[in-house]
């Protein structure tokens, strides 16, 4: 997700804010509360019938640009929200007979109708409530925002945000450079902030206006038309905001999670330094059903990050309902998923009441990963030890890392491996196995060449039955694959690796110390894959570490700019030692920022087996 697109969140989440109608009061002598009079009254919803244009000039990935919003709602509860910036553009309009979201960028119009039903409707009463989460910094303020209270929120700022009198009538000042300056009787606001400018207008609502509220929102209009039930486009845009608020504003409680042991049949959550593993074992069904009881409350947010929030900006980007996309995708790969992880996946959702549909569509969400990875061994390293690194580059913004876990797995008759991933997810991006394998992938091009096995199925079936570098190639060879990916395969027990390079109709392996057109010139005992800027560094630090290489050496290779701004998660694996180190990213750094911890995976293994033992399973 962009910056970008995070402003207008926040932007669209703070709107909403205004459709909750209570009571301001006069204010008393403070003239900062006169000056916020007219904006609490439309808060408040003593001015019920409002229109709000908002042109925020935020500095976005270096560059200022503009973003513009309106917000208009009458007495009947009808409201429209737009947002508009030069990339990407969404409308949303709710009426008592249908929502309706208008994407003018792509010439498209997705309408929901039907009945309000369930807890995530968007009908304007009550909708602060079911948009910000208490899993957000933001809700211990949206009491005193919705009272809307003219001197309530002038004291606030006053001693919050320490704001004090500017040099003009009107004006105020804190933080610094930070200023408002309130025109027309408090009807105009102009505020410069540190990265950003914005002028508020606020505006009764004129009759043509209040009119349309009230019109046919498919009238004069030749866009395409796309329809689906207004309980799911409701469901997706609110579970989307109320997630976004979330990551937008973590609560210490996501920040700080309770690190709380759990065990149940055939699974046991423990913390190791801060750091989330989970350990099954048994049939599918068991090891499903105990991912799910151990990491409820997890899985539910990896399903609104992914499935809500991404999608709702994905459909933003693309023009398209990105359920419907995933449901489409899922079709064309489910003949590929071995029907042992189809059961896992369903007894996961089951466990915890979620629908088994939804869970297997969200579970090919991996297929979108990008990343880097290398191995290194022999002459590069100091011990001879091989070292493979793996760089998971993608999306902090959308709040995967409250879901980060890695996962032991002992599947009955295959081979028990470790899982760097996220709940609520089976298959694999980066793992190791007891046998000394270690796979990292990085995604390429070919999105949409969805027929043949899921990127993430192939990895977890390398890790879970392939005991050799030469058994994985031949699995990646011999099965029909998906889009574009890259790979680093690595075999610690004959100091050996492979670099891949693999498409629906062609598969290469780049060997240690072979040069490549797209790689450069071979290094010795090692592989190495990235792309751009980032692989020439990578490069330029395993020639000036040659033959120095140990744990420490190798897990800098990894450190930025190696690892993008939107690094999720870095693994270092030692397989000859059954080793791994693992670094997520925060809500405040990426992953290479971030403490790594040692995980033993025989140890893990080991004490999984004796509880086993002790408690009869």
């Amino acid at each position: 997700m962009r910056h970008g697109q995070c402003v207008v969140w926040g932007v669209f989440f703070l709107t909403c804010l205004l459709l909750t109608p209570l009571q301001a009061e006069t204010p008393t002598n403070s003239s900062l509360a006169s000056d916020l009079l007219p904006l609490c009254r439309v808060l408040s919803g003593e001015t019920q019938a409002a229109n709000l244009r908002l042109k925020l000039l935020p500095e976005i990935d270096g560059s200022p640009q503009q973003v513009t919003v309106e917000f208009q709602s009458d007495a009947d509860g009808n409201y429209r929200f737009s947002a508009e910036h030069a990339d990407y553009a969404i409308g949303v309009r709710r009426q008592e007979s249908a929502t309706t979201i208008l994407l003018p960028k792509h010439q498209k119009v997705i309408i929901g109708k039907g009945a309000d039903l369930g807890d995530d409707t968007l009908v304007a009463d009550g909708i602060v409530s079911r948009l910000v989460s208490s899993d957000s910094d933001w809700n211990k303020y949206v009491p005193l925002v919705q009272a809307a209270e003219p001197n309530a929120v002038a004291f606030l700022l006053k001693t919050v945000a320490q704001i004090q009198p500017g040099e003009t009538p009107h004006s105020w000042r804190f933080g610094g450079e930070n200023s408002l300056q309130f025109e027309e009787e408090g009807h105009l606001i102009r505020g410069s902030l540190k990265n950003a400018s914005f002028e508020l207008e606020i505006r009764d609502l004129d009759e043509a206006t209040a009119l349309d509220l009230k019109s046919n929102a498919l009238e004069s209009t030749d866009f395409e038309v796309t329809e689906i039930s207004r309980e799911e486009l409701e469901r997706t845009l609110s579970r989307g905001i109320r997630r976004a608020t979330e990551i937008l504003a973590p609560s210490h409680r996501l920040t700080h999670p309770p690190q709380n042991s759990c065990v149940v049949d055939h699974g046991e959550l423990k913390w190791i330094e801060g750091h989330r593993v989970v350990i099954l074992h048994g049939t599918p069904e068991e090891i499903g059903t105990a991912h799910g009881q151990l990491m409820k409350e997890e899985i539910l947010k990896t399903v609104d990050s992914v499935l809500y929030t991404f999608g709702t900006v994905n459909m933003i980007r693309s023009g398209k309902w990105f359920r419907q996309e995933l449901d489409d995708a899922y079709e064309r790969l489910s003949p590929h998923i071995p029907d042992d992880h189809l059961r896992e996946t369903v007894a996961m959702a089951n466990s915890i009441g979620m629908d088994s549909q939804l869970a297997l569509v969200v579970n090919i969400f991996p297929e979108l990963f990008h990343c880097s990875g290398f191995a290194v061994f022999g002459s590069a390293t100091t011990d001879g030890k091989l070292y493979h690194g793996r760089v998971l580059d993608y999306m902090t913004t959308i709040g995967l890392q409250d879901a980060a876990t890695t996962f032991i797995v002992s599947p009955n008759d295959k081979i028990s491996f470790a899982n760097v991933g996220y709940a609520g997810f089976i298959g694999s991006v980066t793992g190791m196995n007891s046998q000394g394998i270690s796979l990292g992938e990085m995604g390429g091009r070919g999105e949409g060449e969805w027929d043949g096995v899921p990127m993430a199925t192939l990895m977890r079936r390398g890790l879970e039955e392939c005991s050799s570098l030469e058994q994985v190639m031949n699995l990646f060879e011999t099965s029909p694959r998906t889009c574009e990916y890259y790979y680093v395969f690595a075999d610690g027990n004959r100091n050996d690796a492979v670099g891949v390079a693999a498409t629906p109709d062609s598969i290469e392996f780049i060997k240690p110390g072979q040069s490549h057109e797209r790689l450069g010139e071979g290094i010795a005992d090692c592989v190495v894959l990235s792309a751009g800027d980032r692989l020439e560094k990578l490069r330029e630090r395993v020639i000036s570490q040659h033959g120095k290489i140990d744990t420490t050496a190798a897990i800098h290779l990894m450190d930025r700019p190696v690892a993008m701004e939107s690094n999720l998660h870095n693994a270092l694996f030692v397989p000859v030692d059954g080793v791994l180190y693992v670094a997520n990213a925060d809500h405040d750094s990426p992953a290479a920022e971030r403490p790594y911890v040692r995980l033993d995976l025989r140890e893990l293994l080991s004490k999984s087996l004796d509880a086993d033992l002790i408690s009869g399973n």
